[in-house]
């Protein structure tokens, strides 16, 4: 496929992505509004005086009926502007900046880990199909793969940070260390975590690349190989695991975002100090600009790792570009 060609490709599915972004800020911004709470009480309490409590809803707004909220909202974004969080008394954009790298830090731990693990897993699997090894590694993954992500965060804790206390409880660093970003320290508590995070999708990954390594295997050109002397080794890592890959590939780059989507309830569990956390501590709060504004962040990753990978995947295989 020529540069341009790829180019167009990938402009037309981001202008097709515009729709769902939109639709994701309309029906957030409706629902947490709609959602039993008052932002005011969450900041001021409750037993206050009513002329205080109307004086703080005229102040942010929240006084007004909700298409016109609705319609400043995007006035305001359009603009550059995300508003300003009621819990953190700070613009927007300023609170997910300083929580970024936490979650980026994160989500990309445990998609190297799910990685490197999924490919090696799925391809032991492949060589020796109905094996014991093969029959272990489909049992485990289906089983981590129906575990819920705070359920195997409990586990994984009780055993390597209670029963044999190798990792620490949470958080991101260690109450006594002085410098801001203490990279043994940090790597020390991110292991639980990331481990944690990648396991769904490590899973999934094996069972993918096992799937479409035996498919190949079975084709002409890989029998032809064996023919010629290949062992099965060789013949599944050097011929049919390239031509197995595209369907990893788009694996990979769809579950980028899910990653991060995804990375709520671990930094819960374990007390990282990332987006996901705050998106919920936000939503109990009724942060309506943050919740709002995180979500929208998230969307926008997800869509651009949709289109990056989608564009990838037709630069590898044109014939899907019909």
């Amino acid at each position: 496929m020529t540069p341009g060609r790829l180019a167009r490709f990938t402009l037309q599915r981001a202008v097709q992505a515009v729709p769902v972004v939109a639709g994701i800020v309309t029906l957030t911004f409706v629902l947490i509004h709609l959602a039993p709470g008052d932002p005011v009480y969450m900041m001021a309490g409750e037993g206050g005086d009513a002329e205080y409590y109307a004086e703080m809803r005229t102040r942010y707004g929240l006084g007004r009926p909700l298409p016109m909220q609705y319609a400043s909202y995007v006035r305001a974004v359009v603009g550059g502007d995300f508003g300003y969080s009621y819990a953190y008394q700070r613009p927007v954009v300023d609170v997910i900046v300083d929580r970024a790298p936490a979650t980026l830090l994160l989500s990309g731990a445990a998609l190297a880990i799910a990685v490197v693990v999924g490919l090696g897993l799925g391809i032991v699997a492949a060589v020796a199909p109905a094996s014991r090894v093969d029959i272990v590694m489909r049992v485990c993954t289906s089983t981590v793969f129906a575990a819920p992500v705070f359920w195997i965060g409990q586990l994984l804790l009780l055993a390597f940070a209670v029963m044999i206390p190798v990792f620490p409880v949470g958080g991101m660093t260690s109450l006594r260390t002085e410098a801001a970003w203490p990279v043994g320290d940090v790597l020390w508590h991110l292991v639980l975590p990331a481990v944690c995070l990648s396991t769904g999708f490590l899973a999934v990954l094996a069972r993918v690349v096992r799937s479409s390594v035996l498919v190949e295997v079975r084709r002409e050109y890989v029998r032809a190989a064996g023919a010629r002397g290949d062992s099965r080794t060789r013949a599944v890592l050097v011929h049919a695991f390239p031509n197995a890959l595209l369907p990893a590939v788009t694996l990979i780059g769809h579950q980028m975002g899910s990653l991060l989507t995804g990375a709520g309830l671990a930094e819960v569990v374990f007390g990282w100090p990332g987006i996901g956390r705050l998106l919920l501590d936000a939503s109990a709060e009724r942060d309506y600009p943050l919740v709002i504004a995180v979500l929208l962040a998230v969307s926008l990753v997800v869509v651009i790792a949709n289109v990056v990978t989608d564009a990838a995947y037709v630069a590898v295989d044109p014939r899907l570009d019909a």
